[in-house]
């Protein structure tokens, strides 16, 4: 097997070129919120697969999440992986490199960022966007 990445190994793109994956592409929209952001609001067409839970305790990772990913996407596939603001996604996106997905991109600056570049409709920033804890 191939040796552990870290994130250094991982493609971060900004949202307009997230975007345009999107758009042009055949890339789907990975986002690793908890189930509670990914209610609030979430990009369109979005998959949602928790990297992390929130519990009594704090968050706590997702001891499945490679496994449900799997479940929904193959190691071919070509995911964009987001999160609320880059850290959660970025961990994530090493987890499915680690586990032999090949096609990963994290999205720099999560959900916020997408909202702040107007991609998420009409509502006011403040109703889309949920505050975070989790930093890199």
């Amino acid at each position: 097997m191939d040796a552990p990445k870290d994130h250094q190994n991982v493609v971060t793109i900004d949202v307009h070129a997230a975007k345009n994956l999107l758009n042009s592409s055949d890339y789907r929209y990975l986002d690793v919120r908890s189930v509670e952001e990914f209610n609030k609001s979430h990009a369109e067409n979005a998959y949602n697969v928790p990297y992390m839970f929130i519990t009594e305790a704090g968050r706590v990772k997702n001891p499945d999440f490679v496994e449900q990913v799997a479940a929904i996407c193959e190691n071919e596939d070509h995911l964009i992986v987001a999160c609320n603001s880059g850290g959660r996604s970025l961990r994530a996106s090493v987890d499915l490199l680690d586990s032999g997905f090949k096609h990963i991109v994290n999205m720099g600056g999560g959900y916020s960022a997408w909202v702040d570049a107007g991609f998420a409709g009409d509502k006011p920033p403040e109703e889309l966007k949920t505050s975070c804890k989790i930093r890199r």
